[in-house]
């Protein structure tokens, strides 16, 4: 695919994606949409991949909709994702298959670097994230409310799960302005950085080079599982199912291995 939206390069077993549209603060179109996913469907089955961080270019993270593209909809009258007919499909599965739930589903972690503002879709991407690094002072709105529209993308589900129902209450009805300072103790972030970026970078650099590449992405299945379907009872069962599968494995060898003589393990 061509690639006008974003960008993205693997390093070290890291790879890292940009919404690119700099000058308009990476506000989102459906040529991003389809690239986003594109990117994410090549990305999926490397081995050479551990953990995907994304991030937006410039000092921005992403606006939101792109506002030629939602005066487009007013005259449509109707919604228009501006995915092609046959999108890509990562992750998903297991009733993950909707934007961005996908991202629950995908097989490497997702690290959202929230490096400035974020608004509408851009905080619904953020939300489905595994883990989320943001600046004291990244401006952000559901946005959806001040533009005469309902909580978009799954945000009345993530929010609320998130940062409970009464702050997720006040952020989804006003669609006012907050900061990752002042949500700093919300729950919402892993931390609030002046560098989200070097921080996502070193905690996926620390999983690549300490954990288990099967049991990082059972563990993921287990928590959208767990999030999405199982009872406590479901969960524990399955996670004997799981343990008992794992010890037969060459990466739990080698997991012990390294726990009794004292080194890094080589995964």
């Amino acid at each position: 695919m061509d690639l006008r939206a974003t960008r993205f390069e693997v390093i070290d077993r890291l790879a890292t994606v940009w919404l690119d549209r700099p000058h308009r603060s990476n506000a989102w179109t459906g040529q991003m949409h389809a690239e986003y996913r594109w990117i994410f469907e090549q990305l999926e089955d490397r081995d050479d991949v551990r953990a995907v961080i994304v991030t937006g270019s410039g000092d921005r993270f992403c606006v939101g909709g792109d506002s030629d593209a939602l005066r487009n909809h007013v005259e449509r009258g109707g919604y228009d994702t501006g995915l092609p007919p046959e999108p890509s499909r990562p992750g998903g599965g297991d009733g993950l298959d909707a934007d961005f739930a996908w991202q629950l589903g995908y097989r490497h972690p997702i690290i959202a670097a929230v490096n400035g503002a974020c608004a509408g879709v851009g905080l619904a991407l953020v939300l489905f994230c595994d883990l989320r690094f943001v600046t004291p002072d990244a401006r952000m709105t559901t946005a959806a409310p001040k533009l005469g529209l309902p909580a978009e993308y799954g945000m009345s589900w993530t929010l609320p799960r998130l940062v409970g129902t009464t702050r997720a209450t006040d952020l989804l009805l006003s669609g006012r302005v907050f900061t990752g300072r002042e949500t700093a103790a919300w729950g919402l972030w892993n931390d609030v950085v002046a560098d989200p970026l070097a921080a996502a970078t070193e905690w996926a650099r620390n999983l690549a080079a300490t954990t288990g590449p099967t049991a990082v992405a059972t563990t993921k299945r287990q928590l959208a599982a767990d999030l999405v379907h199982n009872s406590p009872e479901v969960s524990v069962g399955e996670s004997l199912r799981l343990m008992d599968a794992a010890m037969g494995t060459a990466e739990y060898a080698e997991g012990i291995a390294a726990f009794s003589e004292r080194r890094a393990p080589d995964f």
